[in-house]
């Protein structure tokens, strides 16, 4: 499988956040955005933003594209065809957050292809509002995450993952075992320890509450990172609800929409 160019366009993608100055062909553009349409979908609930302005895009990206979860297409062809909505808005959030996700990696792999490289931009829920003024949007349409696109200016190695024990589980799940937990913990940390990630990046997310600090930049790596992450940030749901509401969407009563 070694000469398997889908493969090798697997495996080799990283997230690229520097970016020459060319800006891709519109026959390109057109090809990744149409490779994303083929992704498998459950109701089409997605569509595409696109901007080709460097001086506001992140990373000075000659493309930033927004893919967005939406209702509001379905719900045209629906009236015209004599029908109204139904389905709960949760329902119709799990639903086009497949379709968009799918749509988004299938971009990514397109342009990975293509030369290009991509960085997925994973707070635009947050900055739904920002978004929706932006680009003008109809009610009905969920920013659901961003891509940075253009011919890479720098070729950082593929990043790590979980190795194969900790991710594939046949028959049935497993009960996690110390060992385990320690050597998928290895598989992440040994890597951004060896490149010094994150004091090259001088990436640190300070402590919260009375818990001692107790790493420095010798030792602070990916699991440490990411439990910080998931162990201070965003308790509640309700400043990400609100942005739903905000475009159209309420998930807690059909009655509110």
């Amino acid at each position: 499988m070694s000469n398997n160019p889908v493969l090798e366009a697997l495996f080799n993608r990283k997230s690229i956040r520097k970016y020459t100055g060319e800006m891709p062909a519109d026959e390109i553009i057109t090809t990744i955005v149409k490779a994303g349409q083929q992704a498998p979908f459950a109701l089409q609930l997605c569509s595409l933003l696109l901007s080709r302005d460097r001086d506001h895009n992140r990373f000075r990206a000659p493309l930033l594209f927004t893919i967005c979860v939406d209702s509001h297409r379905l719900e045209a062809i629906m009236e015209r065809r004599g029908w109204l909505i139904a389905m709960n808005d949760l329902s119709l959030l799990i639903l086009g957050i497949q379709d968009a996700a799918l749509m988004a990696e299938n971009m990514v792999i397109a342009a990975e292809s293509l030369g290009l490289g991509s960085c997925f931009l994973g707070n635009a829920p947050y900055l739904a509002e920002k978004i929706v003024e932006s680009y003008r949007l109809p009610k009905r349409v969920f920013p659901l995450v961003q891509l940075t696109m253009g011919y890479p200016a720098e070729n950082p190695p593929p990043r790590p993952r979980y190795p194969l024990e900790f991710t594939l589980f046949e028959d049935q799940y497993p009960a996690f075992r110390d060992a385990l937990i320690d050597r998928a913990i290895a598989s992440m940390d040994e890597y951004y320890l060896a490149h010094d990630h994150y004091r090259q990046k001088k990436r640190w997310i300070p402590l919260e509450g009375e818990r001692a600090e107790t790493y420095t930049y010798d030792n602070y790596s990916w699991s440490e990172h990411i439990s910080r992450k998931a162990g201070q940030w965003l308790p509640s749901p309700e400043e990400l609800l609100q942005q739903m509401k905000k475009c159209g969407f309420n998930i807690s009563t059909k009655d509110d929409k």
